[in-house]
């Protein structure tokens, strides 16, 4: 991909979203910290210009750089207009995608982005969307020589590649359970999530459609079979209850596994993700919500509904606002309990750097641009593309620590 023909080298599409002013700030910091040598030319891009300006605007006064906005270009870009995620996409090398849900808005960027031979970056939690995406575009992406890298968020790489940064240190892992603890300063998750659950479950059938057409191969099981839990079980070692965790790590890990089996010939470790939910209060809410959840997201009426009020039916846990500056910053505490050949039993216990999907997506940018920007030969299959770089490399891992690290989860080159 020739970047010097592109003015810019990234480009954060809906940068004034709930998300992209957070991944504004968190790239923006990334070009002002003293470690960097140079900055890259970089863009925001979305439908109001003045919505964009004001995003830059406290970007600078958080970082005390006063001429950022006018260091940082602008692009006015439409997700329903093609003509202009066209002409996004042609000026950028990477195209961070901030807009979701991505089962309705992500298409269109990322049939533009391959059309324009730039690649493109999101934070999808989809299982449905990624795996379309894949089957549906990854030929062609091939063919222009890009990169589509889904789930880049906390969806999914703190699974995925926690999960290969023991593999890939030839620990003989048979099965993986991981417990996450979330939440210290209460729960409150934006409706952006909340949509793509609605959604999610409604359109389920589709996803198992999908699934039965595309082919795959069942993972096989090696040693004994990981025991799954009940749908609500207490777990001990966080003292809390916990639940199913719902997002897209199962899916993602399972397709990388497949992945190594088939091509790599290494044996596939089996997976399970887990969600503390607290005390029993806090469980019976859940029901509650739950119930009333699967009755209305049967019908066409009881989504709309969902959608339009989710504080009211997720009884607290979804808003429109989002959470605070303090929950975004002291959110995720991550708890793994790992099984290493099905004997020993280790708990690891790790802390993420907050706020987690801004600088999860902005440190998987920094790689990927760096082997665009350098030339460098992409690793073979996608998780290697930045598991066997450098940015696995920046944090030792070990008891205490979390290491941020990207995910390429299509490939194409």
């Amino acid at each position: 991909m020739a970047t010097q023909q592109r003015p810019f080298h990234l480009v954060v599409f809906g940068a004034s979203g709930f998300t992209g002013q957070f991944v504004t700030e968190e790239v923006a910091r990334e070009q002002v910290s003293p470690e960097r040598r140079t900055s890259l030319p970089w863009a925001v891009a979305g439908r109001c210009r003045e919505k964009l300006q004001r995003v830059l605007e406290r970007a600078a006064m958080k970082l005390g750089r006063p001429t950022l906005p006018s260091e940082v270009g602008i692009i006015i870009c439409d997700i329903t207009n093609p003509a202009s995620l066209d002409e996004m996409a042609k000026q950028a090398a990477v195209v961070l995608n901030c807009v979701g849900p991505y089962r309705f808005y992500g298409e269109p960027v990322v049939r533009a982005c391959i059309e324009n031979g730039a690649s493109c970056i999101d934070i999808c939690g989809e299982p449905q969307f990624l795996e379309l995406i894949y089957w549906k575009y990854h030929e062609k992406a091939a063919e222009k020589g890009v990169y589509i890298i889904g789930s880049s968020g906390f969806d999914s790489i703190p699974a995925d590649m926690g999960l290969l940064g023991f593999t890939f240190n030839n620990y003989p892992l048979r099965h993986v359970t991981l417990t996450l603890e979330l939440f210290h300063q209460g729960l409150c998750i934006h409706d952006g999530t909340w949509k793509s659950a609605v959604y999610g479950f409604a359109d389920k059938s589709q996803l198992k459609k999908l699934r039965n057409e595309s082919h795959l191969k069942p993972v096989p099981v090696v040693g004994p079979k990981l025991k799954r839990r009940w749908p609500v079980s207490y777990c001990r070692e966080l003292n809390s209850y916990s639940i199913p965790f719902l997002g897209a790590d199962v899916s993602v890990v399972k397709r990388t596994q497949c992945y190594l089996h088939e091509n790599l010939e290494q044996s596939p470790v089996q997976y399970a993700a887990y969600v503390t939910m607290g005390g029993i209060t806090s469980i019976i809410k859940l029901m509650f919500a739950g119930l009333f959840f699967l009755f209305f997201v049967r019908f066409g009426i009881g989504r709309q509904l969902l959608v339009k009020f989710p504080w009211l039916f997720s009884f607290g846990y979804f808003s429109k606002q989002g959470p605070t500056q303090k929950q975004v910053t002291l959110s995720f505490v991550s708890r793994s309990l790992k099984y290493i050949s099905g004997i020993k039993y280790i708990h690891i216990v790790t802390q993420p750097s907050p706020p987690s999907n801004s600088r999860i997506l902005s440190s998987c940018k920094t790689e990927a641009l760096y082997s665009l920007r350098n030339n460098s030969p992409f690793p073979f299959f996608p998780p290697q593309f930045l598991a066997k770089t450098t940015l696995l490399c920046l944090y030792e891992f070990d008891h205490t620590k979390y290491f941020m690290s990207g995910i390429m989860q299509y490939l194409s080159f």
